[in-house]
Parts: structure tokens; C-alpha cells; sequence
């Protein structure tokens, strides 16, 4: 479980950045994972799992790029050694924000959470404001409201629902801007009587 030499380490670099020797990415995972995750291993806190991920992660990048690699900067098992403890590190990181955002999101779920019969008497009211909707609404309105409410935008598609006759594209965007605004104009009437 120890890294190899200076001398080996250029070698086998050497064969990765030639690219047509299918071993030279088997010898790169035998020679390099168990000191990796020996090293990561050794840090308080990290898992087996999460060194032999990093370290994968790692190798995998290194063998996909090497010639990212500078040996006047560095060792390779430097290099490596360095990118597997950040890749760590930003695991780390996001497991911890994910968490914070898990009982973040957790807290506020169980602060706007309503009582199964509230949940009920919401149910009932929304249909019977739905029903006096459609009361006050066209057919043809209705249709379009439904599909504005669906997020729909498109010009085309909300002049067909309109019924709007065929004309130029600004007259017809015009046309769709006016009817949508009216819809929204009424959509609000309604809110505030309510």
C-alpha cells in the first residue's frame, strides 16, 4: 500500500498518455487505488465508501485526461493524491449541504403542513370557487384560462384556443396580449369579491 516510484510513475504515465495500450488503465487502478484510499482513509470522519469513490473519481479523470498532468509541477502520485482529497472534500461538502437542505425543507414542510380536515374544507372550497368561475367565464374563456394556468405561452396555441382568425404575427400577438390581460383583469375582479 504504497505509492510507487518517481521512476515507475513516469513510466506508467508514459504508457497512459500513449493511449493505445489497453493495460496501461488496469496498472494505473492497481497501482494507485489502494494507496489513495489508504491515505484518505486516514482522515477522521471518511468512510471506505467515500475514499474508494474519490479515488475512482480520480483515476477515472486522470485516464480520460492525462494530459492534464504536469511532471515538472509534480509527482503523479501528488497529483493524484491532491485531486482525490479535494474530490473528498467537495463530496463532503455536498452531502452536508444536502443535509442542511433536507431539514431545512423538512422544517418548513412540517410548519405549513394543514390538519387532514383543513385539508378537507380547502378541497371543498376550491371546487366551489371553480364552480362560480365557470359560472361567470365563456366556455371559450374557460379554455383559455385553463391553458395559461397550465403555463402554456405560446401565441399559436392560445390563439386557437381564442378562436382568433388568421392574421399577420403582430396583430396576432397583439390579439392573444389583449384577451389574456382581459382574462387576468377578470381572474382578479373575482379574487377580490371573493
Amino acid at each position: 500500500m504504497r505509492f510507487p516510484s518517481q521512476a515507475e510513475e513516469q513510466a506508467l504515465h508514459e504508457r497512459v498518455l500513449k493511449k493505445n495500450e489497453s493495460l496501461a488503465s488496469e496498472d494505473v487502478f492497481r497501482v494507485f487505488m489502494d494507496p489513495i484510499i489508504g491515505v484518505l482513509r486516514s482522515n477522521p470522519g471518511r468512510t471506505k465508501d467515500e475514499a474508494h469513490d474519490a479515488a475512482c473519481d480520480v483515476l477515472l479523470e486522470y485516464l480520460e485526461h492525462p494530459e492534464r498532468y504536469q511532471a515538472h509541477r509534480s509527482r503523479l502520485s501528488t497529483y493524484l493524491m491532491r485531486a482525490a482529497a479535494m474530490q473528498a472534500l467537495d463530496m463532503y461538502r455536498s452531502q452536508v449541504a444536502r443535509e442542511r437542505r433536507e431539514r431545512e425543507f423538512g422544517g418548513v414542510i412540517e410548519l405549513r403542513a394543514t390538519a387532514p380536515n383543513e385539508s378537507l374544507e380547502i378541497i371543498v372550497e376550491a371546487r366551489h370557487l371553480v364552480g362560480r368561475l365557470e359560472q361567470a367565464m365563456q366556455e371559450k374563456d374557460q379554455a383559455v384560462l385553463g391553458l395559461i394556468l397550465q403555463g402554456e405561452r405560446s401565441t399559436h396555441a392560445l390563439a386557437k384556443a381564442m378562436n382568433l382568425p388568421p392574421q399577420s404575427e403582430k396583430d396576432l400577438r397583439r390579439e392573444v396580449k389583449r384577451n389574456r390581460d382581459r382574462l387576468m383583469k377578470i381572474l382578479g375582479r373575482f379574487g377580490k369579491e371573493e
